[in-house]
């Protein structure tokens, strides 16, 4: 009987053949007795190929679904233990596994390369991510120093109770970051420096992606912290109608309609926070279970 790899590396890639040649032959060296999953999500180029040399899986989607899509499509037929996650354009270094798994076997449950200064492809991306971590660590209460990094290590047993809630598109980072924290998992990060892309094209587009990422935003406070979201919209409505209502008080001496549809809008912002909170938890209250029979 053949017994399951301890690490399966699961590397999306969409048209990235030439960055694959270089990495891949590495990947194999590093990690000899890992099992190494390319996910072709619908390329036209020749990472087939590319695959086949160096013996590694190919599974292919016969048309793009996105980078989500990919990583959870891994994540189903990965038979390792354990969970590597990195990018197929070369901005990932193989080296620096060794030091993610050194941290990973300190007792933690997911451990991600943090970027470090100059490491990011451009300046709306730095912007981006320094935004969503610093709003990410206010809803969780905890320091979060890279919440779209790609790069990491993860039990693949904890990873696949929220295969469910994870986006098809390349928000997935931050789904499975925000989902960890929730469910009390042990979280870590390794600072890394990731270099420039050296060949084929990025598929994050500013303008289109800057409204995703502000729908994400609005997504992460929804799903997994809702009160924090909704309280503080509710405290500004509840502050506007009170200063609102001195105001027309002390010049006209009424109560206005406009205040009290702010403090209408106070309360029911703070009721609909209530209940998505409930809502929200309820994601969370087969964690265990399923946490036992991963194991």
């Amino acid at each position: 009987m053949i017994s399951a790899p301890k690490y399966s590396v699961v590397i999306p890639a969409r048209n990235e053949a030439e960055s694959l040649r270089k990495l891949l032959p590495e990947l194999v060296v590093l990690l000899p007795d890992a099992e190494i999953i390319v996910v072709d999500d619908g390329s036209d180029d020749d990472t087939a190929s590319v695959c086949a040399a160096s013996e590694v899986k190919q599974i292919r989607h016969p048309y793009p679904k996105g980078n989500g899509a990919a990583i959870k499509t891994g994540a189903r037929a990965a038979k390792g233990g354990v969970l590597i996650f990195m990018d197929a354009d070369g901005q990932h270094k193989p080296e620096d596994i060794a030091r993610l798994l050194e941290r990973f076997h300190e007792g933690y449950d997911m451990v991600i390369g943090a970027r470090q200064s100059g490491s990011q492809a451009g300046l709306h991306r730095a912007v981006a991510n320094d935004v969503f971590s610093r709003f990410a660590s206010w809803m969780v209460m905890q320091p979060i120093a890279d919440l779209t990094s790609g790069f990491r290590v993860v039990r693949a047993a904890k990873f696949r109770q929220f295969l469910y809630l994870l986006p098809n598109g390349f928000s997935y980072p931050t789904t499975i970051t925000m989902s960890f924290f929730r469910a009390g998992y042990s979280v870590a990060y390794v600072p890394i420096h990731s270099p420039r892309r050296v060949s084929g094209a990025s598929h994050i587009r500013p303008l289109h992606d800057g409204v995703r990422f502000f729908l994400i935003i609005i997504k992460v406070g929804t799903l997994f912290s809702p009160l924090k979201l909704f309280l503080p919209v509710s405290a500004a409505f509840f502050m506007t109608g009170f200063a609102y209502y001195l105001y027309t008080y002390l010049t006209a001496g009424r109560f206005t309609n406009m205040s009290a549809l702010l403090f209408i809008s106070s309360v029911f912002t703070f009721v609909i926070g209530i209940v998505s909170e409930q809502i929200s938890a309820l994601h969370y209250k087969n964690i265990d279970t399923q946490d036992v029979q991963g194991d």
